[in-house]
């Protein structure tokens, strides 16, 4: 690839599939720089986006020191509510690009119908490594660390984001309840 990658996660939070799948990116498709779009930047404090744009910020600024990448730049972008806009507005925040990355069908359709590349991405243990089965592990008590990189482990730790995911749960009544056969799973291993 020659030119500018473009990363789309919401990153709720930063995990190690998304690592691997950086790693997998820049490996395969060698982006001169790849933006990594923090989405959906003005959602938090809810139990779907309990994290603020600057904090999934600091997640990823972590985790590119801890992994030495120097081609990466998180971009916060908000969400517009008006899908025809958004690749727009997300093309007025950042310098060119060629080629999306997402695994979203809503913003792999947006960013096609616009003329752009978004290839088929693996899902790196998808079970274990997703930000929905972390939250809900963070809102159950149960072990959720080892599906993050140490250095979120860490900033999750200072600003207590296991008991805002516990609260935020329980302030809206999600069902967070262990899927059936998974109550006592034990937490998932570290990436190979």
């Amino acid at each position: 690839m020659t030119g500018n990658g473009l990363l789309v996660g919401r990153f709720q939070p930063l995990h190690h599939g998304h690592v691997t799948l950086v790693d997998h990116l820049r490996r395969t498709y060698r982006p001169d720089t790849l933006f990594v779009v923090i989405g959906s930047s003005q959602a938090s404090h809810t139990y779907h986006d309990p994290f603020t744009a600057g904090e999934r910020f600091e997640m990823l600024l972590r985790v590119i020191r801890a992994e030495r990448w120097t081609d990466l730049w998180p971009v916060p972008v908000a969400d517009l509510n008006h899908h025809t806009l958004w690749v727009r507005h997300v093309e007025s925040l950042l310098p060119a690009f060629t080629m999306v990355f997402t695994n979203d069908p809503l913003t792999r359709m947006l960013f096609e119908e616009a003329g752009y590349e978004v290839p088929k991405l693996p899902l790196f243990h998808r079970g274990v490594y997703q930000g929905t089965e972390i939250r809900r592990r963070m809102a159950l008590g149960l072990p959720w660390q080892e599906a993050v990189p140490g250095a979120v482990t860490r900033f999750l730790e200072e600003i207590k984001g296991e008991e805002r995911v516990r609260l935020l749960a329980g302030a809206e009544g999600p069902s967070v309840s262990p899927p059936l056969g998974h109550e006592a799973s034990p937490g998932p291993s570290p990436p190979p």
